[in-house]
Parts: C-alpha cells; sequence; structure tokens
C-alpha cells in the first residue's frame, strides 16, 4: 500500500515583482500624465496668477501694478514687467473694463461688405482719424443683412466699445440702441440713416450726385439713359440716386421710361442687366451705373459685347478707372471725408457734445475721363 503524500507547504505569495511593475506602470502613468500637465501649461496663455508665481507675490499686487490703481514699491514694479515680459502676459482689457464698469478702448464699426473698396477706404480715414486717441477700430460685416447687422452690433456692445458706428442694412430696425444712446455711447451711421433712433448720420450727396452725372450725359446729346441700381430696391442709396436721375431727365424734358430702369446686387448681376438693356427694341445710347460695382460689370458686357459707341457714367469711383479703355468718367465720393467726418463726431459726442443728432452731407464731385463725353449716335451722324 503506497504512502500517503506529504502535502506541499504553501509559500505566501511573492507580489515584490508585482508590485514592482505595478509601481513602475504607476510612475510611468504620473509621469505621462505631469508631461501632460506641463504640455497644457506650455500651450496655454499665461495668466496673472503665473505672473504672479514667477514674482513671489500676490496676483492683487500684480493687478495693482499693471493698472496703477494702488501702492507699490519701485522694485516689486519692476519684477511684475520684467515677468510680463518674460512670459508674454497680455492683460483682459475687456475684463478690466466689465469688472470697473468703464468702456473699452475699441470702436465697433459695422459695414455691408468688406470687400468693397469704399468701404475699406471709409474704414481705414477711421482708423487714422481715432488713432491718437488711443483707440482701436474692430470691424465686421454685416453682408446686408439686419439679422447679422444686430448680432454684430450686440456682440461690441458686449464688448462695452467707447463708439459704435454702422452702415444701416435694409429693414433694419435700430431702436434697440436707444438705452446705450441715453447713457452717453456715441452711434453714428454712415452712408445711410438709420431707422428707429435719432442718431448722427453722415452720407453723400447722392441725389445731387447722381443729378450731376446724368446732365452730363444728356448734355452730350443723350436722350435715352439706362439706369442701373442697386439692389434691394429699398436701399437708401439707390433710391436717392433714382431721384436725382429722374430729376435729371424732369429738368431736360425728357421723359421717365421704365423699361430702362433695372437693378444689380454684383458684377455678374450688372452685366446681365446691361445685356437686357441693349436688347430692347429701343436701347439706351447712355447708362448711368448706381454704384462702382454695378459699373465694373457695365464695363465688362460692353467689351464683351465690342459695344464702344454706348457712354457711361458711375456713381462711386472704381480702381484703375483710368486704365479702362476708354477712362471712367465718375461721379466720385468721398470716402476718406466720410469716415473723417464719422470719426470727428464721435469723438466729440464721447468728449460730452449733447447738441441735437445732425445728418452731414458730404458733396460728390464729377471726375471726367472719356466714357461718358461720348456723344449720342445722332451727333455722331450730324
Amino acid at each position: 500500500m503506497p504512502r500517503p503524500r506529504r502535502p506541499r507547504a504553501s509559500r505566501p505569495p511573492d507580489h515584490s515583482t508585482r508590485h514592482s511593475t505595478a509601481s513602475g506602470r504607476g510612475r510611468g502613468r504620473t509621469r505621462r500624465a505631469q508631461e501632460t500637465v506641463f504640455s497644457m501649461a506650455a500651450n496655454r496663455r499665461p495668466t496673472l496668477a503665473d505672473v504672479a508665481r514667477e514674482v513671489g507675490v500676490s496676483a492683487k499686487t500684480v493687478s495693482r501694478v499693471l493698472n496703477e490703481d494702488g501702492p507699490a514699491s519701485a522694485e516689486t514694479r519692476e519684477q511684475v514687467l520684467a515677468a510680463v515680459a518674460k512670459l508674454g502676459f497680455q492683460p483682459n482689457l475687456m475684463a478690466r473694463n466689465i469688472r470697473v464698469g468703464g468702456p473699452d478702448t475699441t470702436i465697433g464699426l459695422v459695414i455691408p461688405d468688406l470687400a468693397n473698396p469704399f468701404f475699406g477706404a471709409v474704414a481705414r480715414s477711421i482708423e487714422d482719424t481715432v488713432r491718437d486717441r488711443g483707440l482701436t477700430l474692430l470691424m465686421g460685416s454685416s453682408a446686408d443683412e439686419p439679422d447679422r447687422e444686430r448680432a454684430l452690433t450686440d456682440k461690441f456692445l458686449a464688448r462695452r466699445v467707447s463708439i459704435l458706428l454702422v452702415v444701416p442694412s435694409v429693414g433694419a430696425d435700430h431702436s434697440h440702441l436707444k438705452t446705450h444712446r441715453s447713457t452717453g455711447l456715441p452711434v453714428v451711421f454712415l452712408d445711410r440713416p438709420g431707422v428707429g433712433l435719432a442718431a448722427d448720420s453722415v452720407v453723400s450727396s447722392n441725389r445731387t450726385g447722381s443729378h450731376d452725372g446724368v446732365a452730363h450725359l444728356i448734355a452730350h446729346g443723350h436722350r435715352r439713359i439706362g439706369f442701373v441700381g442697386d439692389l434691394p430696391v429699398k436701399l437708401y442709396t439707390r433710391r436717392e440716386r433714382l431721384t436725382g436721375y429722374r430729376e435729371a431727365l424732369e429738368e431736360a424734358g425728357l421723359p421717365y421710361d421704365r423699361s430702362l430702369v433695372t437693378n444689380a446686387h454684383d458684377q455678374q448681376g450688372a452685366s446681365a442687366a446691361t445685356s437686357r438693356l441693349l436688347a430692347l427694341a429701343d436701347p439706351p445710347t447712355a447708362l448711368f451705373a448706381g454704384n462702382n460695382i454695378v459699373a465694373l460689370g457695365i464695363v465688362a458686357e460692353l467689351a464683351r459685347s465690342r459695344r464702344k459707341d454706348v457712354a457711361v457714367v458711375s456713381f462711386d469711383d472704381v480702381p484703375l478707372a483710368e486704365a479702362l479703355e476708354p477712362a471712367l468718367t465718375v461721379v466720385a465720393q468721398d470716402p476718406e471725408e466720410i469716415g473723417r467726418t464719422a470719426a470727428t463726431t464721435a469723438l466729440s459726442r464721447l468728449d460730452g457734445d449733447r447738441t441735437r443728432a445732425r445728418t452731414i452731407t458730404v458733396p460728390t464731385r464729377l471726375i471726367v475721363r472719356g466714357s461718358g463725353e461720348r456723344p449720342a449716335p445722332s451727333l455722331q451722324r450730324a
């Protein structure tokens, strides 16, 4: 009978290797976590607390130095400014202004189209005018949409801008700005007056300029003059320029023919509108462009169709107008003066001017270059 085996003594489990491995894994995870934190810290923007840690002072002391609103020794001030430069810290001026209840050092400008050179020149003039006052221009495009304009103005107001300048969109209501204006915010409308708010406006002499351009074509013998205006048809500048067109015709004893009046909002649309006008049974011998974008479309269509017998005058100048063949005759606005006048008007309001709101009209001028001086075919035959 076999002898029973003696049970093998159980050995206590050896966790040393496992513990060492787990410990290594833990240290690895910790190291990676720390590296991640350090990487995040390296990528984030430095804060006031970072500056305070660098110098070894409280965040409140750093704030006093940067805002110059409390006691701090010359040595501390020097150390704080050195840390700010070293870390690349940028104070949040917007947050500070909201905290202390003051306005920002910015001006908000809403324009309909960033690509239009006219509004670019207006913006540049505004910026040049306010720079000496330590103000910075912020700009956004509404695309001539009331909702988008409202969203932009709301964002500017949330920033507590010092001045609000707006080129109004068709259909926009500006009554929501009444409270802001009554509490001292300068609001100035450019190019077109606002709706629902008594505020300063700076506009061109649209009616007079259009009248002068059409009268110039009439003086060169043209009796059928097409008008290609902007869209929408309720646009203030479009309505004023059409009125000037009609007044020039009436003054010359010429009838107003609706078939000669059309609209476009871009260069392609203006080219198509020009093609339709020239296809009429009794087509125009001259065209008046309601703005510079329309003028480019007209010129492009005349070149495409090889029509050198049609005179053209544009309301507003275009880049390289003198390089065209023939050079383009225009009723030139003064965007620099519009921007400068709007900025100086707003600055005077900022300085305490509380007189009644006013509309300032900036004159236009006729620049004769060649395209508007082509005589009517009847005069050419004579």
